[in-house]
């Protein structure tokens, strides 16, 4: 019977491992600016044609548009990009940031995605090797980036992202990977049922909605697969990074009060501080 892959990559050179594991997180990176790009895009026609199903008129025509389908091409000429000019963080440095055919710049956020992400997946190897705790920490790390980068964009957490991760880290937990699997259900349950109940108190108090249900989501997700325990420095993490950001936001950009912040970022932020560094996180916020 032939062994598994983890198995096999488990038996390779420390440094052949990490560089492979960074190497992977380039290329997924680049795809990540793609989920980045399209989703909420794929999203935003979908409820176009559900709006149009309800008033009983024809979903509007539209050419097919995935995360495969058309090729990656420049916002602005529209040229399809080669796949000589779609190589992780180089072809953007090669091209000096520029589109190859018409010199109008490319953001340098795509770059920056695809290095964070080679970045982490090589910390995840470093940290827990190739095991399942391995890739359920490249999991969850490739889709708290994508949620990120979506929210910033669009103050949106795709159920589509959301979702599978919850339903993922209790099938990791199903074998203790993290955690055992009542930390977990019981995770899920206070991550959604914290969120939701503060929610709904600053909405009777208020009469205004100060998160989405995508956060609460996200939330029960990251007590999915760290279990109860550590939510209490994931909330308090998340709310006092989301503070200072904000209070920052105000006084040095004047952002109204009244203009929402997106709690996403936060959240996975905190998410990964609890993926990477669990223990001296839970020692800091014991009591004592």
């Amino acid at each position: 019977m032939p062994e598994s892959p983890i198995l096999a990559l488990s038996r390779l050179d420390p440094v052949v491992l990490l560089s492979l594991a960074g190497l992977f997180g380039l290329f997924i990176g680049s795809f990540l600016n793609v989920v980045i790009h399209r989703l909420p895009k794929m999203m935003e026609a979908d409820w176009q044609a559900q709006a149009a199903e309800l008033r009983g008129e024809p979903a509007p025509a539209r050419e097919p548009f995935n995360l495969m389908h058309p090729r990656s091409r420049c916002p602005h000429c529209g040229t399809p990009i080669s796949a000589w000019h779609n190589i992780p963080v180089i072809s953007w440095l090669l091209l000096r940031g520029r589109c190859a055919h018409c010199s109008a710049p490319i953001s340098v956020r795509y770059p920056l995605v695809e290095l964070i992400t080679g970045l982490l997946a090589l910390a995840a190897m470093a940290r827990f090797g190739a095991t399942a705790a391995g890739l359920g920490a490249l999991i969850v790390t490739f889709t708290l980036i994508a949620l990120t980068c979506i929210d910033l964009d669009t103050m949106l957490l795709p159920d589509d992202l959301t979702l599978p991760l919850l339903w993922l880290g209790l099938l990791f937990n199903l074998w203790g990977v993290f955690v055992p699997i009542d930390q977990a259900v019981v995770g899920a349950m206070l991550g959604y049922g914290c969120l939701w109940s503060i929610y709904w108190i600053f909405k009777l108090v208020t009469g205004k909605e100060g998160m989405g249900y995508g956060d609460f989501k996200l939330l029960a997700a990251l007590g999915a697969w760290f279990g109860w325990q550590a939510l209490p420095s994931i909330i308090l993490l998340a709310a006092g990074v989301g503070a200072v950001v904000g209070i920052g936001l105000m006084v040095f950009r004047r952002h109204r009060s009244d203009v929402p912040i997106p709690f996403g970022p936060y959240l996975a932020g905190a998410g990964l501080l609890a993926l990477y560094f669990a223990e001296p996180i839970s020692a800091l916020f014991q009591p004592g």
